[in-house]
């Protein structure tokens, strides 16, 4: 089977706090690293109750400390939220204290609400349809090119691998003009996932950090003992949409028995729909949903996320779905 890597939220759960989010985090990471998993990636999301990974940079700097071998990164770093130098210098650090070991995914949504957007930023002068310029403007400064007068240290020089992510056709044509693998947010923005794939493999140019178009997709899996049981466990994230496209986004919540059954057509239609690339139930049929999902979409690499209330339980579905690819 393709390379599985670890997609991470840094989630915070009803009746406990960032700081055990951030144990729980680094756990993951040290044990996806046994498991053979390729690379562990964090969010950045802002204002958000039940997302720890705001700063994205410093807990990727917690958890490559705490790992030896598997690449930590960002998926993303949401750069209209930041000065590309400024990125270019926490990634040159990140890059100079773990070499080889960190990646650095680029989005262009802010990863929240237009009132916290303008509180990062404390003005919008930055603009998301500036993201082009702005990733261009990060490649010059890790390459120390003379275009810029302004020298990124650490950064300059400095083997950071960049990857585009997106949820739509921009980043596809964008990651293909510049020549940098691709990650699309399938795992809750699937809709023109094959569109995407399609426009970036017809359109790339290869580039000094990349020869062949290279495509990751993220997959959400709820893998357990028992089909029940997963589908019980999915029920945490079915709520965090929920409450997310409603407008009330809240620490990630205990499963509920019967959840699903019990909303309304809207909202089990709009859950189908961002749900729809993601694989639910014991090893047997998380095998063959994911296969199925792989011989569709024929990616490069899978990102897993697996968004449970329980740590002990998020471990074990991470387990199965490497098991899976073990004995692929």
């Amino acid at each position: 089977m393709i390379p599985l890597s670890i997609l991470d939220l840094s989630p915070i759960v009803q009746g406990s706090d960032a700081a055990t989010s951030f144990k729980s985090s680094l756990d993951l990471a040290q044990h996806g690293e046994r498991w053979g998993y390729n690379r562990y990636w964090l969010a950045e999301h802002h204002g958000m109750p039940g997302i720890a990974s705001a700063a994205t940079a410093v807990l990727i700097a917690h958890v490559a400390a705490g790992t030896s071998t598997i690449r930590v990164g960002a998926g993303g770093i949401m750069l209209p939220n930041h000065s590309p130098l400024v990125i270019a210098e926490q990634f040159g650090t990140l890059a100079s204290l773990h070499p080889g070991r960190i990646d650095l995914g680029l989005g262009r949504a802010p990863g929240s609400d237009h009132t916290t957007a303008r509180a990062l930023r404390r003005n919008l002068a930055s603009d998301a349809d500036e993201f082009p310029q702005d990733v261009v403007e990060l490649m010059d400064y890790f390459a120390g090119s003379s275009r810029r007068q302004v020298l990124a240290v650490p950064g300059a020089g400095l083997d950071v691998p960049l990857w585009i992510l997106g949820s739509s056709l921009f980043g596809a044509q964008l990651a293909a003009h510049l020549g940098l693998p691709y990650a699309f947010a399938s795992h809750f923005a699937p809709q023109m996932m094959m569109q995407a794939i399609d426009m970036y493999r017809s359109n790339f140019r290869p580039s000094a950090q990349l020869a062949e178009p290279y495509v990751m997709l993220g997959f959400n899996v709820f893998a357990a003992d028992t089909d029940e049981e997963a589908h019980l466990l999915a029920t945490s994230m079915q709520q965090a949409f929920v409450a997310l496209r409603t407008g009330n986004p809240g620490k990630l919540k205990p499963p509920v028995s019967g959840y699903l059954e019990a909303l309304d057509t809207p909202e089990r239609m709009m859950l189908d729909s961002v749900l729809a690339c993601s694989a639910i139930g014991s090893r047997d049929t998380v095998a063959a949903q994911l296969h199925a999902f792989i011989d569709k979409a024929k990616p490069d690499e899978m990102m897993i996320t697996s968004q449970i209330y329980d740590h002990a339980a998020r471990l074990h579905a991470y387990e199965i779905t490497a098991d899976i690819r073990r004995n692929s």
